[in-house]
Protein backbone atom coordinates (compact mmCIF):
# COMPACT_ATOMS: atom_id res chain seq x y z
CA UNK A 1 0.00 0.00 0.00
CA UNK A 2 1.24 3.48 -0.87
CA UNK A 3 2.54 5.16 2.29
CA UNK A 4 0.38 8.27 1.99
CA UNK A 5 -2.72 6.19 1.31
CA UNK A 6 -1.87 4.13 4.40
CA UNK A 7 -1.69 7.34 6.46
CA UNK A 8 -5.19 8.34 5.32
CA UNK A 9 -6.53 4.88 6.20
CA UNK A 10 -4.89 5.06 9.64
CA UNK A 11 -6.22 8.56 10.32
CA UNK A 12 -9.73 7.39 9.37
CA UNK A 13 -9.49 4.61 11.94
CA UNK A 14 -8.78 7.18 14.63
CA UNK A 15 -11.11 10.03 13.65
CA UNK A 16 -14.09 8.00 12.41
CA UNK A 17 -13.89 4.74 14.34
CA UNK A 18 -12.27 5.92 17.59
CA UNK A 19 -9.38 3.45 17.38
CA UNK A 20 -6.12 4.39 19.09
CA UNK A 21 -3.11 5.15 16.89
CA UNK A 22 -0.96 2.09 17.66
CA UNK A 23 -3.86 -0.25 16.88
CA UNK A 24 -4.74 1.71 13.74
CA UNK A 25 -1.16 1.49 12.49
CA UNK A 26 -0.98 -2.22 13.35
CA UNK A 27 -4.14 -2.85 11.30
CA UNK A 28 -2.30 -1.89 8.10
CA UNK A 29 1.28 -2.79 8.98
CA UNK A 30 1.20 -6.11 7.10
CA UNK A 31 0.24 -4.30 3.88
CA UNK A 32 3.02 -1.73 4.09
CA UNK A 33 6.60 -2.10 2.91
CA UNK A 34 8.84 -2.28 5.97
CA UNK A 35 11.00 0.58 4.70
CA UNK A 36 7.93 2.87 4.81
CA UNK A 37 7.01 2.21 8.45
CA UNK A 38 9.04 5.13 9.80
CA UNK A 39 7.50 7.64 7.38
CA UNK A 40 3.98 6.37 8.02
CA UNK A 41 4.36 6.50 11.77
CA UNK A 42 5.87 10.00 11.66
CA UNK A 43 3.08 11.33 9.45
CA UNK A 44 0.25 9.59 11.32
CA UNK A 45 1.42 10.75 14.74
CA UNK A 46 2.25 14.20 13.41
CA UNK A 47 -1.14 14.83 11.83
CA UNK A 48 -3.00 13.68 14.95
CA UNK A 49 -0.67 15.67 17.21
CA UNK A 50 -1.41 18.90 15.29
CA UNK A 51 -4.93 17.99 14.15
CA UNK A 52 -6.75 21.10 15.50
CA UNK A 53 -4.16 23.36 13.86
CA UNK A 54 -4.10 21.56 10.52
CA UNK A 55 -7.90 21.40 10.41
CA UNK A 56 -8.08 25.16 11.02
CA UNK A 57 -5.65 25.81 8.16
CA UNK A 58 -7.52 23.48 5.81
CA UNK A 59 -10.85 25.11 6.58
CA UNK A 60 -9.39 28.52 5.70
CA UNK A 61 -8.63 27.17 2.23
CA UNK A 62 -11.68 24.99 1.49
CA UNK A 63 -14.54 27.16 0.27
CA UNK A 64 -17.27 24.55 0.78
CA UNK A 65 -17.24 21.99 3.64
CA UNK A 66 -16.65 18.44 2.49
CA UNK A 67 -19.34 15.81 2.99
CA UNK A 68 -18.93 13.26 5.78
CA UNK A 69 -18.33 10.52 3.22
CA UNK A 70 -15.34 12.53 1.94
CA UNK A 71 -13.57 12.69 5.28
CA UNK A 72 -10.75 10.72 3.65
CA UNK A 73 -10.13 13.62 1.28
CA UNK A 74 -10.04 16.05 4.22
CA UNK A 75 -7.51 13.84 6.01
CA UNK A 76 -5.43 13.62 2.84
CA UNK A 77 -5.31 17.42 2.77
CA UNK A 78 -4.21 17.49 6.42
CA UNK A 79 -1.43 15.02 5.67
CA UNK A 80 -0.29 17.20 2.76
CA UNK A 81 -0.26 20.30 4.96
CA UNK A 82 1.71 18.44 7.60
CA UNK A 83 4.35 17.51 5.03
CA UNK A 84 4.65 21.12 3.87
CA UNK A 85 4.81 22.58 7.38
CA UNK A 86 6.67 20.03 9.48
CA UNK A 87 8.58 17.54 7.33
CA UNK A 88 11.79 17.78 5.34
CA UNK A 89 10.12 16.66 2.15
CA UNK A 90 10.59 18.96 -0.86
CA UNK A 91 7.42 21.00 -1.37
CA UNK A 92 6.89 19.83 -4.94
CA UNK A 93 7.15 16.18 -3.87
CA UNK A 94 4.82 16.67 -0.92
CA UNK A 95 2.18 18.22 -3.16
CA UNK A 96 2.47 15.87 -6.14
CA UNK A 97 2.62 12.67 -4.07
CA UNK A 98 -0.34 13.75 -1.96
CA UNK A 99 -2.43 14.63 -5.02
CA UNK A 100 -1.73 11.19 -6.53
CA UNK A 101 -3.51 9.52 -3.61
CA UNK A 102 -6.87 10.81 -4.87
CA UNK A 103 -6.68 8.10 -7.56
CA UNK A 104 -6.19 5.38 -4.94
CA UNK A 105 -9.16 6.76 -3.03
CA UNK A 106 -11.15 6.43 -6.28
CA UNK A 107 -12.05 10.10 -6.05
CA UNK A 108 -10.46 11.68 -9.12
CA UNK A 109 -12.69 14.74 -8.65
CA UNK A 110 -10.63 15.59 -5.53
CA UNK A 111 -7.38 15.93 -7.48
CA UNK A 112 -7.88 19.63 -8.28
CA UNK A 113 -9.18 20.40 -4.79
CA UNK A 114 -6.20 18.84 -2.99
CA UNK A 115 -3.75 20.48 -5.37
CA UNK A 116 -5.41 23.89 -5.00
CA UNK A 117 -5.53 23.77 -1.19
CA UNK A 118 -1.86 22.84 -0.87
CA UNK A 119 -0.70 25.35 -3.47
CA UNK A 120 -2.81 28.11 -1.93
CA UNK A 121 -1.36 27.37 1.49
CA UNK A 122 2.12 27.91 0.08
CA UNK A 123 1.01 31.33 -1.19
CA UNK A 124 -1.07 32.36 1.82
CA UNK A 125 0.90 30.83 4.71
CA UNK A 126 1.80 34.14 6.35
CA UNK A 127 -1.75 35.50 6.45
CA UNK A 128 -3.19 32.18 7.60
CA UNK A 129 -0.62 31.94 10.38
CA UNK A 130 -1.64 35.40 11.58
CA UNK A 131 -5.27 34.23 11.80
CA UNK A 132 -4.16 31.08 13.57
CA UNK A 133 -2.53 33.08 16.37
CA UNK A 134 -5.96 34.47 17.25
CA UNK A 135 -7.59 31.04 17.45
CA UNK A 136 -6.67 29.17 20.65
CA UNK A 137 -7.50 25.68 19.35
CA UNK A 138 -5.34 26.20 16.28
CA UNK A 139 -2.51 28.02 18.05
CA UNK A 140 -2.12 25.47 20.85
CA UNK A 141 -3.23 22.51 18.70
CA UNK A 142 -5.65 21.24 21.38
CA UNK A 143 -9.45 21.10 21.55
CA UNK A 144 -10.72 24.09 23.47
CA UNK A 145 -11.97 22.06 26.45
CA UNK A 146 -8.49 20.63 26.95
CA UNK A 147 -7.00 24.14 26.87
CA UNK A 148 -9.55 25.41 29.39
CA UNK A 149 -9.03 22.44 31.73
CA UNK A 150 -5.21 22.70 31.68
CA UNK A 151 -5.40 26.46 32.20
CA UNK A 152 -7.72 26.05 35.18
CA UNK A 153 -5.40 23.43 36.66
CA UNK A 154 -2.10 25.29 36.17
CA UNK A 155 -2.82 29.03 35.86
CA UNK A 156 0.29 30.28 37.68
CA UNK A 157 3.58 31.10 35.92
CA UNK A 158 2.12 30.18 32.54
CA UNK A 159 2.54 26.50 33.39
CA UNK A 160 -0.54 25.77 31.31
CA UNK A 161 1.18 27.12 28.20
CA UNK A 162 4.28 25.05 28.90
CA UNK A 163 2.13 21.92 29.29
CA UNK A 164 0.28 22.52 26.02
CA UNK A 165 3.50 23.24 24.17
CA UNK A 166 5.17 20.14 25.64
CA UNK A 167 2.20 18.04 24.51
CA UNK A 168 2.94 19.06 20.92
CA UNK A 169 6.58 17.93 20.97
CA UNK A 170 7.99 14.60 19.85
CA UNK A 171 8.89 12.73 23.06
CA UNK A 172 12.38 11.34 23.57
CA UNK A 173 13.04 7.62 23.37
CA UNK A 174 13.97 6.58 26.90
CA UNK A 175 15.49 3.24 27.86
CA UNK A 176 15.39 1.40 31.16
CA UNK A 177 18.35 -0.84 31.93
CA UNK A 178 18.29 -3.89 34.12
CA UNK A 179 21.12 -2.42 36.16
CA UNK A 180 21.67 -5.69 37.97
CA UNK A 181 23.00 -7.11 34.71
CA UNK A 182 24.73 -4.15 33.06
CA UNK A 183 25.82 -0.69 34.19
CA UNK A 184 24.79 2.46 32.38
CA UNK A 185 28.42 3.20 31.57
CA UNK A 186 28.89 -0.19 29.93
CA UNK A 187 25.64 0.12 28.01
CA UNK A 188 26.56 3.59 26.77
CA UNK A 189 29.73 2.02 25.37
CA UNK A 190 27.63 -0.61 23.59
CA UNK A 191 25.39 2.09 22.13
CA UNK A 192 28.44 4.00 20.95
CA UNK A 193 29.74 0.86 19.23
CA UNK A 194 26.40 0.62 17.42
CA UNK A 195 26.63 4.33 16.49
CA UNK A 196 23.63 5.22 18.66
CA UNK A 197 24.04 8.55 20.46
CA UNK A 198 22.69 8.70 24.01
CA UNK A 199 22.99 10.35 27.43
CA UNK A 200 22.20 9.39 31.02
CA UNK A 201 19.16 10.65 32.90
CA UNK A 202 19.05 12.90 35.94
CA UNK A 203 16.63 11.06 38.21
CA UNK A 204 16.24 7.36 37.53
CA UNK A 205 19.52 5.43 37.96
CA UNK A 206 18.31 2.99 35.31
CA UNK A 207 17.37 5.46 32.54
CA UNK A 208 19.17 6.44 29.33
CA UNK A 209 17.94 8.96 26.74
CA UNK A 210 18.56 8.35 23.06
CA UNK A 211 19.33 11.47 21.05
CA UNK A 212 17.41 9.94 18.15
CA UNK A 213 14.82 7.17 18.23
CA UNK A 214 15.72 3.79 16.72
CA UNK A 215 13.88 0.53 16.12
CA UNK A 216 13.94 -1.71 19.19
CA UNK A 217 15.65 -4.48 17.24
CA UNK A 218 18.62 -2.13 16.82
CA UNK A 219 19.12 -1.87 20.58
CA UNK A 220 21.92 -4.03 22.00
CA UNK A 221 20.63 -6.66 24.47
CA UNK A 222 16.96 -5.82 23.91
CA UNK A 223 16.02 -9.33 22.83
CA UNK A 224 17.99 -10.69 25.79
CA UNK A 225 15.76 -8.66 28.10
CA UNK A 226 18.50 -6.46 29.55
CA UNK A 227 16.99 -3.21 28.30
CA UNK A 228 13.41 -1.99 27.86
CA UNK A 229 11.57 1.12 26.67
CA UNK A 230 10.06 3.23 29.46
CA UNK A 231 9.79 6.94 30.18
CA UNK A 232 11.94 8.14 33.06
CA UNK A 233 8.96 9.46 35.06
CA UNK A 234 7.32 6.02 34.87
CA UNK A 235 10.55 4.48 36.16
CA UNK A 236 10.20 6.46 39.38
CA UNK A 237 7.34 4.18 40.49
CA UNK A 238 9.50 1.15 41.30
CA UNK A 239 12.06 3.39 43.00
CA UNK A 240 9.41 5.03 45.22
CA UNK A 241 7.65 1.78 46.12
CA UNK A 242 11.06 0.30 47.01
CA UNK A 243 10.07 -3.39 47.38
CA UNK A 244 12.13 -5.52 49.77
CA UNK A 245 13.23 -9.14 49.42
CA UNK A 246 10.45 -11.65 50.03
CA UNK A 247 7.63 -9.11 50.22
CA UNK A 248 4.17 -9.68 48.79
CA UNK A 249 3.41 -6.99 46.19
CA UNK A 250 0.22 -6.13 44.30
CA UNK A 251 0.61 -4.35 40.98
CA UNK A 252 -2.91 -3.19 40.20
CA UNK A 253 -3.88 -2.14 36.65
CA UNK A 254 -0.52 -3.58 35.59
CA UNK A 255 -0.66 -3.75 31.78
CA UNK A 256 1.42 -3.36 29.68
CA UNK A 257 3.85 -4.32 32.44
CA UNK A 258 6.68 -1.78 32.39
CA UNK A 259 6.40 -1.04 36.11
CA UNK A 260 5.86 -4.75 36.89
CA UNK A 261 9.14 -5.65 35.22
CA UNK A 262 11.01 -2.76 36.83
CA UNK A 263 9.88 -3.86 40.30
CA UNK A 264 11.26 -7.35 39.62
CA UNK A 265 14.47 -6.02 38.11
CA UNK A 266 15.16 -4.04 41.24
CA UNK A 267 14.20 -6.92 43.55
CA UNK A 268 13.58 -10.22 41.78
CA UNK A 269 12.81 -12.18 44.98
CA UNK A 270 9.23 -10.91 45.30
CA UNK A 271 5.85 -12.58 45.59
CA UNK A 272 4.32 -10.28 42.98
CA UNK A 273 0.73 -10.42 41.75
CA UNK A 274 -0.03 -8.29 38.68
CA UNK A 275 -3.68 -7.80 37.80
CA UNK A 276 -5.52 -6.16 34.95
CA UNK A 277 -9.17 -6.21 33.98
CA UNK A 278 -8.41 -6.99 30.31
CA UNK A 279 -7.08 -10.47 29.52
CA UNK A 280 -5.58 -9.36 26.19
CA UNK A 281 -3.62 -6.58 27.90
CA UNK A 282 -2.15 -9.10 30.33
CA UNK A 283 -0.69 -10.93 27.33
CA UNK A 284 1.58 -7.90 26.89
CA UNK A 285 2.72 -8.26 30.49
CA UNK A 286 3.51 -11.94 29.92
CA UNK A 287 5.44 -11.11 26.74
CA UNK A 288 7.54 -8.63 28.73
CA UNK A 289 8.11 -11.18 31.47
CA UNK A 290 9.17 -13.78 28.91
CA UNK A 291 11.61 -11.40 27.22
CA UNK A 292 13.18 -10.32 30.49
CA UNK A 293 13.10 -13.87 31.95
CA UNK A 294 11.33 -12.75 35.11
CA UNK A 295 8.40 -14.25 36.96
CA UNK A 296 5.19 -12.89 38.41
CA UNK A 297 1.69 -14.20 38.96
CA UNK A 298 -0.72 -12.69 36.44
CA UNK A 299 -4.46 -12.57 37.03
CA UNK A 300 -7.32 -11.14 35.01
CA UNK A 301 -9.16 -9.36 37.78
CA UNK A 302 -11.29 -6.32 38.53
CA UNK A 303 -9.55 -3.95 40.95
CA UNK A 304 -12.99 -2.58 41.89
CA UNK A 305 -14.01 -5.98 43.28
CA UNK A 306 -11.19 -7.68 45.26
CA UNK A 307 -13.73 -9.97 46.87
CA UNK A 308 -13.93 -11.91 43.61
CA UNK A 309 -10.19 -12.73 43.48
CA UNK A 310 -8.30 -11.80 46.67
CA UNK A 311 -7.10 -14.76 48.79
CA UNK A 312 -7.26 -12.72 52.02
CA UNK A 313 -3.47 -12.66 52.37
CA UNK A 314 -2.49 -9.00 52.87
CA UNK A 315 0.09 -7.26 50.72
CA UNK A 316 3.21 -5.53 52.00
CA UNK A 317 3.07 -2.96 49.23
CA UNK A 318 0.56 -1.99 46.55
CA UNK A 319 1.24 -0.11 43.33
CA UNK A 320 -1.94 1.49 42.02
CA UNK A 321 -1.27 2.88 38.56
CA UNK A 322 -4.77 4.28 38.38
CA UNK A 323 -6.86 4.73 35.23
CA UNK A 324 -6.75 8.43 34.42
CA UNK A 325 -7.17 11.13 31.77
CA UNK A 326 -3.59 10.49 30.53
CA UNK A 327 -3.25 14.27 30.29
CA UNK A 328 0.44 13.97 31.16
CA UNK A 329 1.36 11.69 28.26
CA UNK A 330 -0.40 13.38 25.33
CA UNK A 331 2.95 13.93 23.61
CA UNK A 332 3.33 10.11 23.42
CA UNK A 333 -0.36 9.45 22.74
CA UNK A 334 -1.62 12.44 20.75
CA UNK A 335 -4.82 10.59 19.86
CA UNK A 336 -5.91 11.40 23.43
CA UNK A 337 -6.72 14.89 22.15
CA UNK A 338 -9.39 13.44 19.88
CA UNK A 339 -10.47 10.24 21.67
CA UNK A 340 -10.86 11.61 25.20
CA UNK A 341 -14.00 13.65 26.01
CA UNK A 342 -14.52 16.19 28.76
CA UNK A 343 -17.33 14.06 30.17
CA UNK A 344 -14.82 11.22 30.74
CA UNK A 345 -12.98 13.08 33.48
CA UNK A 346 -15.67 12.89 36.18
CA UNK A 347 -16.09 9.14 35.60
CA UNK A 348 -12.33 8.59 35.86
CA UNK A 349 -12.17 10.52 39.14
CA UNK A 350 -14.98 8.35 40.51
CA UNK A 351 -13.20 5.18 39.35
CA UNK A 352 -9.96 6.24 41.04
CA UNK A 353 -11.77 6.84 44.30
CA UNK A 354 -13.52 3.47 44.15
CA UNK A 355 -10.32 1.54 43.38
CA UNK A 356 -8.43 3.28 46.19
CA UNK A 357 -11.18 2.38 48.63
CA UNK A 358 -11.37 -1.19 47.34
CA UNK A 359 -7.63 -1.91 47.53
CA UNK A 360 -6.87 -0.23 50.86
CA UNK A 361 -8.17 -3.18 52.97
CA UNK A 362 -5.75 -5.49 51.09
CA UNK A 363 -2.73 -3.66 52.53
CA UNK A 364 -1.24 -4.92 55.79
CA UNK A 365 -0.70 -2.61 58.75
CA UNK A 366 2.53 -0.69 58.22
CA UNK A 367 2.36 -1.39 54.48
CA UNK A 368 2.79 1.17 51.69
CA UNK A 369 0.50 2.08 48.81
CA UNK A 370 1.89 4.10 45.91
CA UNK A 371 -0.79 5.96 43.98
CA UNK A 372 0.32 6.91 40.48
CA UNK A 373 -1.29 8.58 37.48
CA UNK A 374 0.00 9.93 34.18
CA UNK A 375 -2.25 12.97 34.65
CA UNK A 376 -1.62 16.65 35.38
CA UNK A 377 -5.15 17.36 36.68
CA UNK A 378 -5.32 18.09 40.45
CA UNK A 379 -8.76 16.46 40.68
CA UNK A 380 -7.19 13.13 39.76
CA UNK A 381 -4.08 13.70 41.82
CA UNK A 382 -3.52 15.82 44.91
CA UNK A 383 -7.25 16.50 45.49
CA UNK A 384 -8.01 12.80 45.07
CA UNK A 385 -5.41 11.90 47.70
CA UNK A 386 -6.57 14.63 50.09
CA UNK A 387 -10.08 13.24 49.89
CA UNK A 388 -8.83 9.70 50.52
CA UNK A 389 -6.84 10.77 53.59
CA UNK A 390 -9.89 12.52 55.01
CA UNK A 391 -11.92 9.32 54.63
CA UNK A 392 -9.33 6.93 56.13
CA UNK A 393 -8.01 7.65 59.60
CA UNK A 394 -5.43 4.86 59.28
CA UNK A 395 -3.86 6.41 56.14
CA UNK A 396 -0.79 8.62 56.54
CA UNK A 397 0.81 10.48 53.68
CA UNK A 398 4.56 9.93 53.44
CA UNK A 399 6.79 12.74 52.16
CA UNK A 400 8.48 12.27 48.79
CA UNK A 401 11.84 14.02 49.09
CA UNK A 402 13.16 14.42 45.55
CA UNK A 403 14.83 16.79 43.14
CA UNK A 404 12.27 16.06 40.42
CA UNK A 405 8.81 17.48 39.91
CA UNK A 406 6.90 19.84 42.13
CA UNK A 407 5.73 19.26 45.68
CA UNK A 408 1.94 19.42 46.00
CA UNK A 409 -0.25 19.67 49.09
CA UNK A 410 -0.45 15.89 48.78
CA UNK A 411 2.00 14.04 46.55
CA UNK A 412 4.50 15.16 43.94
CA UNK A 413 3.82 16.19 40.31
CA UNK A 414 6.03 16.00 37.23
CA UNK A 415 4.81 18.18 34.37
CA UNK A 416 5.27 17.09 30.72
CA UNK A 417 8.72 17.93 29.42
CA UNK A 418 10.33 18.54 32.82
CA UNK A 419 13.86 17.14 32.50
CA UNK A 420 12.66 15.25 29.43
CA UNK A 421 10.00 13.31 31.36
CA UNK A 422 6.31 12.65 30.82
CA UNK A 423 3.73 14.14 33.15
CA UNK A 424 3.26 11.91 36.21
CA UNK A 425 1.88 12.19 39.74
CA UNK A 426 2.90 10.11 42.75
CA UNK A 427 1.63 9.90 46.31
CA UNK A 428 2.98 7.43 48.90
CA UNK A 429 0.56 6.40 51.67
CA UNK A 430 1.32 4.21 54.70
CA UNK A 431 -1.29 2.23 56.63
CA UNK A 432 -0.90 2.92 60.33
CA UNK A 433 -0.53 0.01 62.75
Amino acid sequence: MNSRLAVVKILLQVTRHGRNLPDAIAKYSDNIDHSEHGLIQAMSYGVIRLYPRLAFIANQLISKPLKTKDQDVFLLILSGLYQLIEMRIPDHAAVSETVKVTRSLKKPWAKNLVNAVLRNYQRQADSINQKMEKNAEAYYAHPYWWIRLIKQSWPENDYWKEILNANNQNPPMTLRLNSGHISREKYLELLHEHKISASISRHSPDAIYLNKAVMVNQLPLFEQGKVSIQDEAAQLAAILLNPQKGERILDACAAPGGKTIHLLERQHELDLLAIDIEKNRLKRVQENLDRTRLRAQLLTANAFDPGSWWDKKPFDRILLDAPCSASGVIRRHPDIKLLRHESDIAKLIQDQQQILNALWPLLKSGGMLLYATCSVLPEENTLQIQHFLQQHADAELQPIIADWGQQQIAGRQVLPGEDGMDGFFYALIQKQK
